[in-house]
């Protein structure tokens, strides 16, 4: 049972301020994105660009709309730089990133190639199904989607994560044999277990069970394994494994192809409205529309946000449960306290913000769940 050493301490001002200032930040974000899809749609600068593509790219259609979608990313990095460097800012101003400026611009010059080369691969593919299928575009184009969203998942530990971060296998072979033992309980076959050098970037600790069949592995930042005893990281593994035996990656892809399978037949709705009675675009394969296309997926996507977030939280829940089960109750509730503190999240945020802007519950209510727990089954 938890004793009293566990509880919790109440947040202070300046963690209360860290996450608004982070709140605002993502709200501004938001904001931003919506006003420049608005913008480029009411001032029709969206042909505008179009025509720019088109003028570039000898006339073909396929790297006009390359041209175009790194047109529109250029556009967004720059509009949202300011606000990236602040948040660069902020996190050493609480002293939580040990990032210099040199390697956060490196960061954000790799971030844009990535979104120029995936988003341009996507627009490409999105475009194509519509020239050849315009009828049913929006059902193929779902499906699509969801092959892509199932290789990403599969290859995001060996391709994309190494791009930012350094990955070696964990050296402590005890430690790797006790959480390979732990997930084997759990069902799961690990591939390996990786120390990820999260350092040399900032001061936040983070653990993740990740992958899809060959490339599933457990990744362990190296500010957990210094600061953490054994059981605190095998309790925070042991949640991690929890979301597999409940399936909540399947689960989560199911209700994501639910949710784009609404957007993608919104969008085509949207999209035949505007050409049939505003007579904004000609016709569905005119790439100046894509961004009608992404605000359509916007708007879906704050309106779900609650569903989607409260569905997550039910989630997460469960693989805290499965961690109390799995691993001892008192390393579970100090390793939340002390992630909490390291990585100054709030433990008690208020019932609305939590409502709506958080994925996980809160510290607190983790905390006293798995006391709860540990009093029932003393």
């Amino acid at each position: 049972m938890a004793t009293s050493s566990t509880v919790a301490p109440p947040d202070s001002p300046e963690v209360r301020k860290y996450n608004r200032i982070k709140r605002w930040l993502g709200i501004g974000d938001f904001v931003l994105g919506f006003a420049l899809l608005l913008v480029l749609l009411l001032t029709g600068w969206t042909g505008a660009i179009r025509d720019l593509a088109y003028s570039n790219s000898f006339q073909s259609y396929s790297l006009a709309v390359f041209l175009y979608v790194f047109f529109l990313i250029v556009i967004a990095r720059v509009l949202g730089l300011g606000m990236d460097y602040y948040g660069f800012r902020l996190e050493q101003r609480y002293n939580l990133s040990n990032q210099k400026l040199r390697s956060w611009l490196w960061d954000e010059a790799k971030g844009f190639l990535l979104a120029v080369i995936l988003g341009g691969l996507l627009a490409e593919l999105l475009y194509f199904i519509i020239r050849h299928f315009p009828e049913y575009w929006w059902v193929l184009a779902w499906l699509g989607f969801l092959v892509v969203t199932v290789l990403l998942a599969q290859l995001a530990p060996v391709v994309l994560f190494p791009i930012f971060y350094k990955f070696e296998p964990l050296r402590d072979e005890e430690l790797k044999a006790r959480l390979i033992r732990l997930g084997e309980r759990a069902g799961t076959r690990v591939r390996g277990v990786y120390k990820w050098q999260l350092s040399e970037k900032s001061k936040k600790a983070n653990a993740a069970l990740t992958g899809l069949g060959n490339t599933r592995r457990i990744i362990l930042a190296d500010t957990l394994l210094d600061n953490y005893s054994s059981d605190e990281i095998e309790a925070v593994l042991a949640h991690e494994l929890g979301h597999h035996v409940h399936k909540h990656i399947m689960k989560g892809i199911a209700v994501q192809a639910v949710v784009t399978f609404v957007g993608f037949w919104s969008a085509n709705w949207v999209l035949q409205y505007a050409s049939d009675r505003w007579h904004i675009f000609e016709q569905l394969s005119d790439f100046a529309n894509l961004p009608l296309v992404i605000l359509t997926f916007v708007v879906l996507s704050f309106l779900l946000m609650p569903a989607m977030n409260a569905f997550s939280r039910y989630n997460e829940r469960q693989a805290d449960r499965y961690a109390f089960e799995h691993a001892s109750i008192e390393p579970f509730i100090s390793s939340m306290n002390k992630l909490a503190q390291q990585n100054m999240a709030e433990r008690t945020p208020s019932r609305w913000v939590e409502w709506w802007f958080h994925s996980h519950p809160a510290i607190a209510r983790r905390v006293s769940a798995a006391e709860a727990w540990a009093k029932a089954n003393a």
